[in-house]
Order: structure tokens, then C-alpha cells, then sequence
């Protein structure tokens, strides 16, 4: 049976109406090409452009090995002038990311090249939006976002490789407990059904993002991402109007997050280990029950 993809809705421009009934009500995930083609970024946010406006910024970069056990979630791997990171990516393939940087901080002018779109939504969260840096090859892991927001993630200079899949998934996706990602033993784009059985037959979305598309991804939903070339997104999050979702993310934030760092600090492997079996007992269990019903 394999994973079940299906493409995702793709608009041109959308209504609040229609956005609201058909995606943000529902919780379902939508591309809007036209949304930033609106924007000055569409134009002006060039590769040589964000060298030039943010310089030589030290940032944090991430790459694909496994997590260290004993390291806080998002620990980087190494350092690297922005300036000289962008160089890298538009020479050569390279997995390293940067991830969750603010470049805006130190380029406050980068404020006035895009618009949140609040002609959709409101209770958008972030003075600085984040920013996503990857060279051609780069993946992001399968997790979804701790704090549960609405997602508007629009990508610029290149192409990227989304992989979506429901919150109700989360037991069969090999969810690590009190962790909002899976087990990186396995690649989600080509997965091995005999070592993840539960993955077979598991349903998700799958979309490819050119330079300017907006991505919708609603609260909770999980996300893998491959850049296909040296490229870089935006997000821009809104809060759910949920007091539930709300509680989710406080929960995450002031608790689970706090909690599973202090285990990794203290047991280190034998605290991952023990967290690896038992994401892959949930696994196997919700397969036997035929979950999520």
C-alpha cells in the first residue's frame, strides 16, 4: 500500500470567505500562488540582496545528523557569517540549514517587503518572522511546530518539497514522547515498511513550492521539507482562535519542553533510548488498532 499522497489544493488568489470555510475552519492546507507575488519581496528578495542587507551576521546552523541526546532540541551544529553561508548554498549542494533565524532583527528595512496577510486571518504572532535558509539537498526532519500556530510559509529562489500529514497521524508517524518530532531513523520520502510497518497506509499531502508560492499549513499538521535548490522561506504564524490549541501550546512550551530537557540533561542516552522504543510500541500498537479511526 505504501503512503497515500495526495497533491494539495493549489489557488491562484482566495477570498476570506472561501479561506475560511474551505481551510481555516477545516484545518486543511492550501497553496496560494498569487500572495506574495503582491509583495516587494517577490522582486527585490534576491540572494545577493538578503547578503546585502543582513552582512555578516553569525548564525546557527543545523545539519542532518541525529540528535545528540544530551543537547537541547535545536542545538546547532556549527556557526557561519550569513554572507558567507549564502555564498555556500548558491555554489554547491550542502545540508546544512539555518533554521528558525530572525535575519529581520539586523534588517529591520526587510519589514517593508512583505505583507501579513490579515485580509485572511488576524492574531498573527511575530514582530520578526522566521526565516529558513537550505542548501540544494538539505531536509527539514518530520515534526510539527511546538507552539501549534497557523503557518504562512512562502518561499523565495528556489524550489522546495513539502510532505504534509494530519496532527491524528502523530501515533503511527513514530512521535518520540514529549517531543514534537518522530524518530529520525527512517526516511519519510522512502521509507522502509518492514522496520515501520505502521507507516504503510498512513495518508498525507504533497506539494512542491516554487519561488513565491505561499503554503498554508494549519495548526498541529506535520511537515517535511527538502530543499531542491540553495533557497530560502518565510513564515509568517497566527494563533488559533481555540483556547484548546492555546492550552496545546502552552503545554508544549512551559512543560513538555521543559521536562524532556531536563531528562535529556540528566540520563542522556539511556532517557533517548528509552524514548525511541516506546515512540516505536505507540507505533506498533496504533497499527494493530487501526488508528486513527
Amino acid at each position: 500500500m505504501g503512503i497515500i499522497l495526495k497533491p494539495i489544493d493549489i489557488v491562484d488568489d482566495i477570498s476570506q470567505e472561501d479561506f475560511r470555510e474551505k481551510y481555516l475552519k477545516p484545518c486543511k492546507p492550501v497553496v496560494i500562488r498569487n500572495m506574495a507575488r503582491k509583495w516587494p519581496a517577490y522582486q527585490k528578495w534576491t540572494m545577493e540582496y538578503m547578503k546585502e542587507v543582513v552582512g555578516d551576521v553569525e548564525v546557527p546552523l543545523y545539519d542532518s545528523s541525529k540528535a545528540d541526546p544530551a543537547a537541547p532540541i535545536n542545538t546547532p551544529t556549527t556557526k557561519m557569517p550569513f554572507r558567507d553561508y549564502v555564498d555556500l548554498i548558491q555554489r554547491e549542494p550542502t545540508d546544512l540549514r539555518i533554521f528558525f533565524f530572525d535575519p529581520i532583527k539586523f534588517a529591520p528595512k526587510l519589514l517593508d517587503d512583505y505583507v501579513p496577510p490579515k485580509n485572511l486571518m488576524g492574531g498573527f504572532l511575530d514582530k520578526y518572522p522566521s526565516m529558513f535558509f537550505g542548501g540544494k539537498g538539505s531536509v527539514t526532519f518530520l515534526h510539527y511546530d511546538i507552539d501549534m500556530p497557523h503557518i504562512f510559509h512562502t518561499h523565495f529562489n528556489g524550489r522546495k518539497h513539502v510532505l504534509l500529514f494530519e496532527y491524528k497521524w502523530k501515533s503511527r508517524l513514530y512521535k518520540l514522547p514529549y517531543a514534537t518530532y518522530a524518530l529520525e531513523d527512517y526516511d519519510i520520502a522512502n521509507p522502509d515498511f518492514e522496520k515501520f510497518p505502521a507507516l504503510d497506509g498512513i495518508e498525507g499531502i504533497e506539494c512542491y513550492l516554487e519561488h513565491g508560492d505561499t503554503l498554508f499549513m494549519p495548526t498541529g499538521w506535520w511537515h517535511w521539507m527538502k530543499y531542491l535548490d540553495g533557497s530560502f522561506s518565510i513564515s509568517l504564524r497566527a494563533w488559533d482562535k481555540s483556547w484548546a490549541v492555546k492550552a496545546h501550546s502552552l503545554w508544549n512550551l512551559a512543560v513538555q519542553r521543559n521536562f524532556d530537557n531536563f531528562m535529556k540533561g540528566r540520563y542522556k542516552k539511556r532517557y533517548m533510548d528509552w524514548k525511541e522504543r516506546k515512540a516505536v510500541e505507540i507505533a506498533n500498537n496504533a497499527l494493530k488498532r487501526g488508528l486513527p479511526k
